[in-house]
């Protein structure tokens, strides 16, 4: 059975969201249960349940692009 794409998309002035399979880590290492199939991730850095989105991005009024920002200097870029 073949797993299935995980994608992740900016959200304009809002969250990631995250679809398909993931497994998800604190900085220990420790998992974090997802509890959904499909999870926002916050990209402001204010949400209280970080690192889920809980929607304060809206009260703060952040701002950000849905789509790419920025390109890695030619130096930096991925591979």
């Amino acid at each position: 059975m073949r797993q299935r794409e995980v994608t992740i998309t900016p959200y304009p002035n809002g969250p990631f969201l995250v679809r398909g399979p993931i497994r998800l880590l604190d900085q220990d290492g420790r998992e974090i249960s997802p509890r959904r199939r499909v999870i926002a991730l916050c990209r402001c850095g204010r949400s209280r349940i970080r690192p889920f989105c809980d929607g304060t991005h809206k009260l703060i009024g952040f701002r950000a692009e849905g789509g790419e920002e920025a390109r890695f200097p030619s130096d930096l870029e991925a591979p």
